[in-house]
């Protein structure tokens, strides 16, 4: 891929998360939320918000990119003629947008099939996004343009573990989780993929999760990686297609938290 090309990838991403930053706050804390529910034995909401948002960002890729795939969460599969693939979570947290809740985002990657080449992960009601892969890694805010770096925490007992454990999940998983929830200083609950962008700002250290789907954390790694982490299942391989998630902030601590989850039974 020339320069050429990933100034134009880069350049889509940030207009899609744009697109979407419109669309999601427009409907964000009570301004036509339009919730419904997409499970008959469960409670996963989908708001119009979120549909809003997708439709924008798909309507930009086919304008611009329309020789790409698109994997939305939304919307489907559209397959792929050039080899790339956007994946695409309009709102990553809807349980946390329709409660008024700042901290949801929006979830944009491009992925061959190796997995996700670049990432963003962008806070429309913050006004923070965080970006990774094809050469940069930054935070762009309120406060500026910062530079994403990992920490450097080695053992268990010094870490910042973040979860959306105990609401997803298996029982098996939740036990694993918990082995490791005991032997780390801080425990945290909940931020969806926020949680993420704080182990690329150097912020925490571990994030734990199960149940995710390839646009839950395609975005999320590209940004980790960029910024130096790890991001791998609990058996330690590729996680880009989802699963159980365990990122880290650097090879010292995933190993560490690793050593625990491999165990975990495979119901």
């Amino acid at each position: 891929m020339n320069d050429a090309e990933k100034t134009e990838l880069i350049a889509t991403a940030h207009a899609l998360a744009d697109a979407a930053r419109v669309q999601t706050l427009a409907h964000f804390r009570g301004r036509g939320l339009g919730i419904d529910n997409k499970h008959d034995g469960g409670f996963d909401p989908v708001t119009e918000g979120d549909r809003a948002a997708e439709q924008a960002m798909r309507a930009i890729l086919a304008e611009r990119r329309p020789q790409d795939g698109i994997l939305g969460e939304e919307f489907g599969d559209k397959p792929s003629e050039s080899g790339l693939t956007w994946v695409l979570d309009p709102i990553d947290g809807t349980r946390s947008f329709m409660s008024g809740s700042p901290t949801w985002g929006v979830l944009i990657a491009v992925s061959d099939d190796s997995g996700p080449r670049y990432g963003i992960i962008d806070q429309p009601h913050i006004g923070e996004r965080f970006e990774g892969g094809l050469g940069r890694a930054q935070l762009q805010g309120p406060h500026g343009t910062a530079p994403l770096k990992v920490r450097e925490t080695a053992d268990l007992a010094d870490a910042v573990l973040f979860t959306t454990f105990p609401e997803i999940g298996s029982k098996a998983e939740r036990a694993a989780f918990q082995q490791v929830r005991d032997r780390v200083k801080l425990t945290r609950y909940g931020l969806d993929c926020y949680a993420y962008a704080l182990i690329a700002l150097g912020q925490i250290d571990l994030v734990i999760e199960a149940g995710l789907y390839p646009y839950d954390i395609q975005a999320p790694i590209a940004v980790i990686e960029a910024a130096g982490g790890v991001v791998t299942d609990w058996q330690g391989g590729p996680v880009h297609m989802g699963g159980r998630v365990l990122a880290a902030a650097n090879p010292a601590i995933h190993a560490a938290a690793l050593d625990i989850l491999r165990h975990a039974p495979q119901d």
